[in-house]
C-alpha cells in the first residue's frame, strides 16, 4: 500500500502541465483550488491527528483544453515558526506543543492565567472562502489568510476578532446573489453567556481588501444553551428567508479548554458528546435577526456537513450528513490511520456510519393541533415534526441514504428545492473509495470507482446556460495506493456520471479536504 496518510508532501510552486486523456469541454475554463493537510512532521516531531497537518494549497488550472497543476504550503505564522524551529512549536487541535521544551511549571501556570481562551493556530487547512472578490484559506479558528488563488501565494493574515466578536468560525459560508457572504462563529470572549453569531461580509466595493472585512456586520446572535459548553458546528443552512443552525450535544468544554495547556492535553480532548441530550434546531429569520419561537429538536447527533436547505409550502426542508456519535474524529488520529496495510481496513471501521437525513420543519403551527400530531403536511417526505407540547416539536428525519460525506451540489440551487448532490462514498471506512451522485427523490446513487483510487470531494461546475440541475461536470482530484499510478484530476459528466477526461500529473498529491472552482483565470 502506497503511503497516503502521515507523510510530508513536496510542494510544486511552478505549474506542471498534466497529461490529458479524453476530451475536456471547450467551455471549461478556470481554476480548481483545493486545501488540506500536507506536512505531518517537522524535524523529529510529528502531529497526532490528520487534521493537524500544515496547510497545503493546490490547484488545477484548466485553459484551452490543457491542465496545469501546482501546490504551495500556506505561509502562515504556524508554518514559519515550525520551520524556523525545526520542530512543532504551535499547538493544533489534536497536538499540544510547547514553544520551549524546558518550559517550567511556573511558566505553564502563567500561560494558563494569561490565556483563558488560547491564541489558536493560524494553520488554515480546511477550505477556500470568498469574501468580496478576494479568496482566503480558512480553518475553524479566528484566523484566516488571503491568498492569490492562481499563484497560491499567501498575501495577508486576517483575524475575525478585529472585526467581529468571534473566537471560532466555520469554513463553510453561504453566498447570496448580491455578493454577500454569510458565516457563523462562536463568541466566547465577551462576559456572560457565550453565543453563536451569524455575520455578513458585503461585496467588494474598493481595491482595498481590508475594507471588505471592516464592513463585516452581525446579522444576529443566539445564546448558547450551556454557559460553559457551546456546541461544536462545522456548517449551517441558509434559504432566502432563514438561517438553520443545529446546536448539537457535541460540545466544547470551556473550563477544560482554558486549562488544556496547563494540563498538557490537546484541545480535541475538550470536546465531549452527550448522547442523552437532544439536538436543538434553531431557525433564524434573516430579515429580523430573530429566532423563530417554535422549539424544534431531535435526537442526539453529530453533524459536520449540511447539504442544502430550502422552503416549500410553508415548511423548511434541510438535508445533513449525520452521525450517532463523534467517532469519526477519533478515526483520523494518525496512530489509527497508519496501521499495517493488511490490518487497516479491518481496524478502521466507523462505529457510526454517515447517514444523509432530511428534516422538515413546519413554519406555522396551529395552536389547535393535538399533542402527538405530526404537523408536517408535505406529501413527498416521511420526515415528521410531532407536537410534544405547545411551541415544541420533536423532529424525526427521513433517511435518504448511507455512506456519503463531503457533499456538494449545484450552488445555483442553494436555498431552492433541489434533487441531486454529489459526495464521496465512505461507507464504514473513514476514507473515500468512490464518488456518488445521489438522487434525493428516487434515493438511487450513481457511482464512479477505480481500483486503488481515493477521490477527494467532488465539485460541481454548471454548463453555460444550463437548464437542468445536473447539466454540468464533476471535478475531483484522485490519489492512488498503487505506486505505479499517477494522481489525476477526474472530469465526469454530471448527468451520466461517466468519465469524459482525466489529467494525470507527475507530482506528489495529498488527499485534501475542501475547495472551490473559480471560472476563468489569470494567465499562468
Amino acid at each position: 500500500m502506497q503511503p497516503i496518510f502521515g507523510h510530508n508532501a513536496a510542494d510544486t510552486p511552478q505549474p506542471i502541465r498534466a497529461e490529458v486523456t479524453g476530451t475536456l469541454p471547450d467551455w471549461l475554463q478556470g481554476t480548481l483550488v483545493r486545501n488540506g493537510p500536507g506536512m505531518f512532521s517537522v524535524g523529529e516531531t510529528s502531529y497526532n491527528h490528520w487534521f493537524d497537518g500544515m496547510a497545503l494549497l493546490h490547484s488545477f488550472t484548466i485553459k484551452d483544453g490543457e491542465v496545469y497543476y501546482r501546490s504551495k504550503y500556506l505561509s502562515s505564522d504556524t508554518y514559519k515558526n515550525n520551520i524556523k524551529a525545526n520542530r512543532i512549536v504551535v499547538s493544533e487541535f489534536g497536538t499540544m506543543a510547547y514553544p520551549d521544551p524546558c518550559k517550567s511549571i511556573f511558566a505553564k501556570v502563567f500561560s494558563y492565567f494569561s490565556n483563558i481562551i488560547p491564541d489558536f493556530t493560524d494553520n488554515c487547512l480546511i477550505n477556500i472562502v470568498k469574501y468580496g472578490e478576494d479568496y482566503y484559506a480558512t480553518t475553524e479558528t479566528n484566523y484566516f489568510h488571503r491568498i492569490d488563488p492562481y499563484t497560491l501565494e499567501t498575501l495577508q493574515k486576517a483575524d475575525y476578532k478585529e472585526h467581529i466578536a468571534v473566537n471560532l468560525a466555520t469554513s463553510h459560508p453561504h453566498y447570496d446573489k448580491d455578493g454577500n457572504t454569510y458565516n457563523m462563529g462562536t463568541s466566547i470572549i465577551e462576559r456572560g453567556m457565550p453565543k453563536y453569531v451569524v455575520f455578513k461580509v458585503p461585496p467588494k466595493t474598493t481595491d482595498d481588501a481590508d475594507t471588505v472585512l471592516k464592513n463585516m456586520e452581525t446579522v444576529c446572535s443566539v445564546p448558547c444553551r450551556s454557559v460553559l459548553s457551546p456546541s461544536y458546528f462545522h456548517s449551517f443552512g441558509m434559504t432566502d428567508n432563514y438561517i438553520v443552525f443545529l446546536e448539537q450535544p457535541f460540545k466544547l468544554d470551556i473550563p477544560r479548554l482554558a486549562t488544556a495547556f496547563y494540563r498538557g492535553v490537546n484541545w480535541a480532548s475538550c470536546l465531549k458528546f452527550s448522547a442523552d441530550e437532544s439536538t436543538l434546531i434553531h431557525v433564524i429569520d434573516r430579515k429580523t435577526g430573530k429566532t423563530v419561537s417554535t422549539k424544534f429538536y431531535t435526537d442526539a447527533l453529530v453533524v459536520f456537513h449540511h447539504i442544502n436547505t430550502y422552503e416549500e409550502a410553508d415548511h423548511i426542508v434541510f438535508d445533513v450528513i449525520a452521525y450517532k456519535d463523534n467517532s469519526l474524529y477519533e478515526m483520523f488520529y494518525l496512530e489509527n490511520l497508519l496501521q499495517e496495510s493488511e490490518n487497516f481496513a479491518e481496524k478502521n471501521q466507523l462505529k457510526s456510519p454517515p447517514i444523509c437525513q432530511r428534516f422538515v420543519l413546519p413554519l406555522h403551527t396551529n395552536e389547535a393541533s393535538a399533542v402527538g400530531e405530526n404537523l408536517v403536511k408535505l406529501q413527498t417526505t416521511t420526515a415528521t415534526a410531532v407536537k410534544e407540547k405547545e411551541g415544541s416539536l420533536y423532529c424525526k428525519p427521513e433517511e435518504i441514504c448511507q455512506g456519503v460525506e463531503l457533499p456538494r451540489y449545484n450552488y445555483e440551487y442553494n436555498g431552492k428545492k433541489y434533487r441531486y448532490f454529489y459526495a464521496a462514498r465512505v461507507e464504514w471506512k473513514p476514507f473515500p473509495t468512490k464518488i456518488g451522485k445521489v438522487d434525493t427523490e428516487t434515493k438511487q446513487i450513481l457511482e464512479w470507482a477505480e481500483e486503488n483510487c481515493w477521490p477527494a470531494e467532488p465539485v460541481f461546475v454548471p454548463s453555460p446556460n444550463a437548464v437542468e440541475e445536473d447539466d454540468g461536470i464533476i471535478l475531483s482530484s484522485i490519489i492512488s495506493t498503487d505506486p505505479q499510478k499517477q494522481p489525476f484530476l477526474l472530469i465526469l459528466d454530471a448527468k451520466t456520471f461517466k468519465e469524459i477526461a482525466r489529467a494525470s500529473i507527475n507530482a506528489s498529491l495529498h488527499l485534501d479536504l475542501h475547495g472551490l472552482f473559480i471560472p476563468q483565470h489569470a494567465p499562468l
